[in-house]
């Protein structure tokens, strides 16, 4: 199921005071792909996932699911975040099983269907823990079970890793590529690291500093199934150095910005 936004605007406040922080963004993000999206900070990656997942109104634009207009956004996606909003007095399978508890799944066949998924995430056996129980690492594997459960065609993930080790990082980034193959959804998955957006992407879609623009779409022809040691490929050394080039323009632009706002207070 294909996402395609078309001329999108969001702004925040009203004049003089107003912020741009998406202007006429136009990109279709193709079905049952990995789309990352790169940028400095503040230049609406996460409100365009936001908006994209109907948690936050827009001002301007279009936006069409799989072609259609009339459903209400997010009724076909579920969103992961990088803060994971697991309820810490709920067990393991509990969080997982939330979102069927809320359509009214009766409980044995929701526990049923999160067991299923709690082990293919490598979580048997703590089913009955707690997160304040669980490392970072596993709390995130709770996450995306939880996001799996609800069996969406569409997944956002809002820099899911960033909080991670370097380690746990790259556990986590093979556990997600090997839930994508398995499943083939459309990912669009919101990110600062240009190596993790070309490990992970089937695209990469470079974002300009505030006010929010797509500034190039890079293509990520590296073979599947992605691998750890593709990083040191010249293939992935050629992505890496356009992306690089094209980030750090706008990351120096986005510090420009924020100089004069400091200067202008």
């Amino acid at each position: 199921m294909d996402i395609a936004v078309s001329d999108l605007v969001q702004v925040f406040g009203t004049a003089p005071n107003e912020i741009v922080a998406l202007e006429r963004v136009t990109h279709r993000f193709p079905s049952q792909k990995v789309s990352c999206i790169l940028g400095p900070s503040g230049c609406g990656k996460s409100t365009m996932v936001q908006i994209i997942g109907g948690i936050e109104a827009y001002t301007s634009g279009r936006i069409e699911i799989g072609g259609n207009t009339n459903e209400p956004l997010g009724t076909h996606s579920v969103v992961v975040w990088q803060q994971l909003n697991l309820f810490p007095w709920r067990s393991v399978i509990d969080n997982v099983a939330f979102g069927l508890e809320m359509q009214g799944v009766a409980k044995a066949e929701r526990h049923e269907r999160a067991r299923a998924l709690i082990a293919s995430v490598g979580l048997r056996g703590f089913e009955g823990h707690r997160p304040p129980q669980l490392s970072g690492g596993m709390r995130q594997r709770v996450a995306l079970a939880r996001a799996l459960i609800m069996q969406r065609p569409i997944m956002l993930m809002d820099e899911p890793f960033a909080a991670l080790d370097a380690q746990t990082k790259i556990v986590m980034q093979e556990e997600l590529v090997r839930i994508y193959e398995a499943n083939k959804m459309t990912i669009v998955f919101v990110t600062h690291a240009i190596d993790e957006a070309i490990l992970l992407g089937d695209e990469v879609v470079v974002m300009t500093a505030r006010p929010g623009r797509i500034k190039e779409v890079l293509r990520v022809d590296l073979p599947r199934p992605r691998v750890q040691e593709m990083v040191n490929t010249p293939e992935f050394g050629r992505l890496y150095d356009r992306a690089l080039h094209l980030i750090r323009e706008e990351v120096l632009n986005a510090m420009r910005q924020q100089d004069a706002m400091v200067s202008a207070a």
